[in-house]
Parts: C-alpha cells; structure tokens; sequence
C-alpha cells in the first residue's frame, strides 16, 4: 500500500512520522523527523509565516526520509488554534413509517442535514470570536457517536425498522483561511495531501487504533507548545473537542519574564527543572514561575471541560500527551489539586501521560525515537489508513463514518 506521512505542523517543532499500512490493520513506523520551528511561525497553533513554516516542514522531511529510505506517496496534516469548532449534536426524529426499513439514502439525508446546520453554527461562532461575519468554515472531521432505535443501541441502522431515531453526531470546522495556509504549505513542499485532521480527533483515533467497536474512554488533553486540545472520548466515540490558547511556549514566558532572562534560557530552564541540573536558588524561582502560570492553565482545562455537554460523567482516566505533558509540575497539579471538584467527574480522575508503545496496532523499532510528544503524528496515521479504507466491506454506518473524512 501507499506510504502515509504525518506532518503535525505545531507551535514548538515540526515532527514528521512515515509509515506503510500492513495487514491486519497495523502501521508499520518507517522514519521518524523533528525540527524546531522560529519564534514567529506559528500563532496559536495556526501557521503564521507560511515560507518558514516551509523551510521547517523541509528539515523535518529530510530527517524522516533519510531513515525511511523512502519518500511519503500520501500526506496527512494535523490542524489546532482556538477556532477550531468540533462538537457533538445529538438529533432526535420519529419516522413517519416506522415498518419501513431505514435505508442508507434517509441516513444520509439526515447527516448531510446535520452537517450543515452545525456548520452555520461554527461560522457563526467564530464571526463572533474574530469579528470576521463573512468568515468562511470547512467540515475537516464528521463521525457518529451513538445511535439508538427505539432506545436500543445499535452500529449499522440500515435496514432496521423503528420510530424513534436518536443519532449523536461529531464534527468538527475550522475557518478556511487556516485548511488554506496548510495547502499552501504542502504545495510548496510538493507533498500529495491526504486530508486534513483535528488534531485531538487524531489522537483518539491514535487511542482506538483499527477498533472501531472499541469500548475506550477517556479524557485526553494534548499539551502543545501554542495551545492545549482537549477531547472527550466515551465507549469509543468522540463526544467533541476543545482548544485554548494556552500551551508550553506560555509556560517559557513566564519563566522569562520571572527571572528576566531571554526565552532561549527561559526554554533550557524549564526542560531542566526535572533533570537536577538547576541550582536550588534558580530551581526555586523556576517553580514559582511555572506554579502561576499552571494555576491560568488549570482555569483553562476547567474552562474547555465544562463545555462538553455531557449527560453523565466525563470518564476517569486522563491522557496526556505532547511536548508540555512531560512538565511534572503539570502532572502532579493534575492528579492531586482539586481542580476537577466542579466539573461532573464521579471520582478523582487518574493521570497517565501517553505510552506510545501502548497504543494499539502499531509497529515501532527500538532505535526510533517517539514519546507521547508524537502522539497526534501518529493519530494522523490512522487517520490516513481511515480516508484510504472508506466504507468497509461490512458497510457498517458507524464504521463508515467514524473512518469518513470530509473536506
């Protein structure tokens, strides 16, 4: 099959992951790239400065294609920033006939309808947010969450009979002029684009790997150097996705401005408050200035989790991954504060940063460096194999869509 690349194009570094879908659903990992971007090239999470986004994105490809051996055939690019809008809709209707069987022509009516009306809503909210009412949206990711006949869940309605139809739909929009900025980049690179991916949908889909009927859930919260994207995943559907323009990069500035040293230092700094190389003097400042800046981020996972309608409650388990996920400060705020006290958690949640050799159907060599940094790289993996496969041969609808990416 086709070689699939995965270029997620972040605030920090551009890292670049190669494979070759092999049977049984796995990913075979070819090549592995990473280069830093420049202070300017990205403003949150979104491509600033298109040449030098270029000219990273070049790095990071010679890298990846040197140890592959190979060039990518496909490429697949990750997209984040605030304006992202992914939200699940759930829609209830009663059949006229319901001794008709449902056929796949009423389901897509009823989603391309769906589509569209959570499209109007996207545009509308981010006219409001940029001050833009002639903003223009496009559909980047569409799945079904859950469907129920007559109160009975099931995977593939067609066929079936009933009156009572509840569907839960995800989608997810970004404004044109951020898909544009990323053809534009693949253009310049002369890459083959695949499609386009939300990011956090990527990396559930990293989490779920080829099964489609998997049972996982979790809460997980993808800490870029720009931005943090945090997804809801029940019983193995994505309830929806959200972004705030907090990441690792804020964390740097604070330092910075704190101890009133450049953000080269500032950066150093930070990596090295877990490693043991700061002194106690400068280790102190270091905490307190990465504590201020945590208690904002906390505020902002709250923010982002408390818009997820969720009519019960959100999952325990919490996933980390990306660059700013390996901060222990971060990661101990998360497992013993009280921030989740307000939000519909049952109990305490339980923090795990992401194990990239624990996600399911892949193949990685030893010598290949990938940490829960590469998480989204590698979900946009899956979700390349997902465009490829389209509709499987069982024509499952919740399959169908869950592996359908729409541009």
């Amino acid at each position: 099959m086709s070689t699939i690349l995965a270029l997620d194009i972040g605030t920090e570094f551009v890292k670049a992951v190669l494979a070759r879908p092999v049977k049984k659903g796995n990913l075979q990992i070819l090549g592995v790239g990473k280069s830093k971007q420049r202070e300017g090239n990205m403003h949150a999470g979104a491509v600033a400065d298109i040449p030098a986004v270029v000219a990273t994105c070049e790095e990071a490809l010679a890298k990846v294609e040197r140890q592959a051996g190979e060039r990518a055939e496909l490429t697949v690019v990750g997209i984040a920033g605030e304006l992202i809008k992914g939200n699940t809709t759930t829609v209830r209707y009663n059949r006229k006939n319901p001794n008709k069987p449902i056929t796949e022509a009423e389901m897509n009516n009823i989603i391309t309808k769906v589509q569209e009306k959570s499209g109007e809503v996207a545009r509308k909210t981010v006219a409001l947010e940029t001050g833009n009412k002639n903003v223009e949206v496009r559909l980047i990711n569409s799945a079904i969450v859950s469907l129920t006949i007559d109160g009975y869940k099931i995977s593939n309605p067609i066929g079936f009979k009933g009156s009572d139809v509840v569907i839960q739909f995800y989608t997810a929009f970004a404004p044109l002029i951020h898909v544009a900025a990323i053809e534009k980049v693949c253009a310049e690179l002369n890459l083959d684009l695949l499609t386009v991916a939300v990011e956090p949908f990527a990396v559930c889909r990293a989490c779920l790997g080829d099964d489609l009927e998997s049972s996982f859930s979790s809460v997980v919260m993808d800490i870029g150097g720009g931005t943090t994207d945090v997804a809801v995943v029940e019983d193995g559907g994505v309830e929806g996705t959200k972004m705030f323009s907090i990441g690792g990069r804020s964390f740097t500035h604070q330092v910075a401005e704190s101890l009133g040293v450049d953000t080269a230092t500032a950066e150093r700094y930070k990596l090295d408050f877990d490693s043991g190389k700061l002194d106690d003097r400068v280790k102190a400042k270091v905490e307190s200035a990465l504590s201020r800046n945590l208690s904002v981020w906390l505020t902002g996972v709250e923010v982002a989790l408390e818009e997820f309608n969720t009519s019960g409650s959100l999952p325990r388990n919490v996933l980390l991954c990306g660059g700013g996920a390996g901060l222990s400060l971060l990661q101990e705020a998360l497992a013993v504060s009280d921030w989740y006290k307000d939000l519909p958690f049952a109990r305490r949640p339980v923090i795990h940063l992401l194990d990239v050799s624990e996600l399911p159907d892949l193949i990685i060599k030893d010598d290949q460096a990938l940490d829960h940094s590469f998480a989204t790289a590698l979900g946009l993996l899956r979700v390349g194999v997902d465009t490829l496969a389209g509709a499987p041969e069982e024509n499952k609808l919740k399959a169908k869509l869950t592996k359908l990416l729409q541009n």
